[in-house]
């Protein structure tokens, strides 16, 4: 198999892989309907934790988490190519961002982007969850703790990393900024849900 067919399928695959929206389909299955319709209207697990059901909620921040995760590593178990593994897990995490199957209209990519990042590195993981989890135990706001948190990844990438995957970090953290526009813009004014309270 020639080298870019080789890049291009498993692109395709683990775009495919980030596009399941599992949020969507585990509120669906358990009778709670379309979780789109409440909330925040995201797919994400802290939307899907507006429904109440904390146990769904876990299970798709495992899940979303997973696929990013489970990109990276196939990948490198499969192929020796060190650059593509974490192209592979970007393009999980557009995949979830940008869905095909929901019209390129997904989540917003933390739990996604948090699989890929202790993947590739579980020093940048743990730096990258340290901060989540201060953020969100000071401001209970799961936005912010989610953009602190995406901040600090490809810095420590940059420091704990001897490759380029820090590049990779920043273009998916720019993405999240660009998916939570509008929380940083209620994060700005004050009126920002927090963990625990309903919108």
């Amino acid at each position: 198999m020639d080298f870019s067919i080789t890049n291009g399928l498993v692109l395709i695959a683990s775009y495919l892989l980030g596009a399941i929206p599992f949020g969507l389909v585990i509120t669906r299955i358990f009778g709670l309907g379309d979780i789109r319709e409440i909330g925040s209207g995201n797919i994400g697990a802290t939307n899907v934790l507006r429904t109440g059901r904390k146990d769904l909620a876990l299970a798709t921040l495992l899940l979303d988490a997973g696929k990013g995760a489970l990109a990276v590593l196939v990948t490198a178990h499969v192929l020796d190519m060190p650059s593509l593994v974490v192209v592979a897990g970007m393009a999980t995490f557009i995949g979830h961002c940008f869905p095909i199957f929901l019209k390129f209209n997904g989540g917003k990519g933390v739990a996604t982007f948090f699989g890929t990042v202790f993947a590739i590195s579980w020093m940048v993981g743990l730096t990258v969850g340290a901060i989540w989890l201060l953020t969100i135990t000071i401001f209970r706001m799961s936005s912010l703790a989610g953009l602190a948190a995406a901040v600090t990844a490809p810095v420590a990438g940059f420091y704990l990393r001897s490759d380029d995957s820090w590049i990779f970090l920043t273009a998916m953290t720019i993405v999240i900024f660009i998916r939570h526009r509008e929380n940083i813009e209620r994060i700005l004014a004050g009126t920002e849900s927090k963990i625990g309270k309903k919108k």
